[in-house]
């Protein structure tokens, strides 16, 4: 890999609700608060791979288009898999599932209507 190549650290999120936002991302992709929140009511959240999640909330609609996701990966396609079933069973929109033997995928809506992918495929891929 080059020298200046880095992966994302962070992603900064418009949320009408940032008390709603805050519960979806620690219920479902394992994100902690910081102590407080920053001087322009930012909340950071972080995960266990040090990523940073910033929720900023905002008055204005929030307007999406239709291709906008962002997403993660678990380690075994079956982790996938329950993860689908919990999402389902606790009322998530599920926007698509894939269910190949090289590629398992879904995606639910956050509650601001982003999209969110949870995905397994092969390393290497």
């Amino acid at each position: 890999m080059p020298p200046y190549h880095r992966p994302v650290r962070h992603l900064a999120l418009a949320v009408s609700d940032q008390a709603r936002s805050r519960r979806f991302y620690e219920t479902y992709f394992g994100f902690v608060p910081e102590a407080s929140l920053r001087a322009d009511g930012t909340l950071l959240l972080h995960d266990a791979a040090g990523f940073s999640l910033a929720l900023h909330e905002v008055a204005e609609p929030i307007v999406l288009p239709p291709f906008l996701h962002f997403g993660t990966v678990l380690p075994t396609p079956d982790d996938v898999r329950r993860f689908r079933d919990r999402i389902v069973s606790d009322g998530c929109t599920v926007v698509d599932w894939w269910d190949e033997p090289d590629y398992v995928s879904v995606k639910l809506r956050d509650p601001d209507g982003y999209v969110v992918e949870v995905a397994w495929e092969p390393v290497g891929s």
